[in-house]
């Protein structure tokens, strides 16, 4: 293959990975918003050692869609963050398991959803996360998306 062919098959492929990481990801759909809400209050644990769960972007008010999903993880201790015992679930009569949807954007520092899709009301979104030694932390964020 000449040099030029090499640059331009680079060239294509920066521009194909520029276009996937930009692409919206439906966090979730339509029919998936018209479940039946769960019933009774999530209990959370008090003090904990395990990992910290911030969000970052959006603001969970006045939401219109899309929007920008980030959420850091911060362990404690010197334990790392086990990326791979991360749960992403909708909160509904029966959950909704959104971890396939979220992988492209987890990882140890946590979720980073450009351009994340829901349709409009109030949705329910718990993250559960675990360190290397065990320790789990949750938070339930609630979404209201306006448009």
């Amino acid at each position: 293959m000449s040099e030029s062919n090499l640059k331009m098959a680079g060239v294509a492929l920066v521009g194909m990975l520029l276009a996937f990481s930009a692409e919206a990801v439906t966090l979730i759909k339509a029919d998936e918003a018209k479940l039946p809400a769960g019933a009774g209050v999530l209990a959370t644990r008090g003090i904990t050692r395990g990992p910290a769960i911030k969000i970052l972007t959006p603001d969970l008010t006045n939401l219109t869609s899309p929007f920008d999903l980030k959420v850091a993880f911060e362990a404690r201790g010197g334990a790392k963050i086990d990326a791979a015992a991360t749960k992403v679930i909708y909160l509904k009569a029966k959950p909704v398991d959104l971890l396939a949807r979220v992988k492209p954007g987890l990882s140890e520092a946590g979720l980073d959803l450009p351009g994340a899709e829901t349709p409009p009301g109030e949705h329910q979104i718990q993250i559960i996360v675990q360190d290397s030694e065990g320790r789990s932390s949750q938070v339930v964020m609630t979404l209201n998306v306006v448009k």
